[in-house]
């Protein structure tokens, strides 16, 4: 039983930092600047090695059945951790970055089902590789390059990351059923774009070519 509660623990800690670097790109004009230091929300996660779904379900496919328990646990605590973040920003002067996420969250809800599960496949295919390289090169400068270029790339495209999402629902203060079914594409489709990069590199078994 800890060992699940464990689990939920860790997603709510990795809700909140994904939620900390939501703010930092609420507050910045620049795009770029912005998705920069959103990469402090991954970064932390991986250091403190929490439980992110979108960097924990491409390792579905090397784990047994019952780690589909703790990627569940992971997302649940997600949710509760970013709805937490994004509902008590609701209640301070932030009153500027709830206008902006709410322009965010309705570009999102414009945007048909289709798209959002592809662009959701292919922030799924960008992070497992960030997290994956993170896991696997030795050098310490690798590991933030890995991660600070594979955020960067997802915020820049305008792909669909799940966790992040809540977030700027929450303190948009955006809950709906259509919210709920959006929200659950975008599960999906980060889910398919892990594993069919987790796929390749498990069945070729990728190295870094040094």
């Amino acid at each position: 039983m800890k060992k699940y509660l464990d689990f939920l623990i860790k997603g709510i800690y990795a809700g909140i930092l994904i939620s900390i670097g939501g703010i930092a790109y609420l507050a910045i004009e620049n795009k770029i600047a912005g998705a920069f230091i959103f990469s402090f929300g991954l970064l932390t996660v991986c250091i403190y090695s929490f439980n992110l779904y979108t960097g924990k379900v491409g390792y579905i496919l090397v784990n047994k059945p019952k780690y589909i328990i703790e990627l569940l646990l992971s997302l649940i605590g997600n949710f509760i951790g970013t709805f937490a973040v994004g509902t008590l920003m609701r209640f301070t002067r932030f009153e500027n970055y709830i206008e902006t996420s709410t322009n965010i969250v309705n570009v999102k809800l414009n945007d048909n089902l289709l798209s959002i599960f592809i662009l959701s496949i292919m922030c799924g295919i960008i992070m497992y590789i960030a997290v994956n390289n993170y896991k696997k090169e030795k050098d310490v400068i690798g590991k933030y390059i890995s991660i600070f270029m594979g955020v960067m790339a997802f915020i820049l495209c305008g792909f669909e990351h799940c966790v992040a999402n809540m977030f700027y629902f929450s303190i948009a203060g955006v809950f709906s059923l259509k919210v709920l079914v959006y929200l659950f594409v975008m599960v999906l489709g980060n889910t398919v774009g892990s594993v069919i990069i987790a796929w390749y590199n498990n069945k070729y078994n990728v190295e870094r070519i040094q």
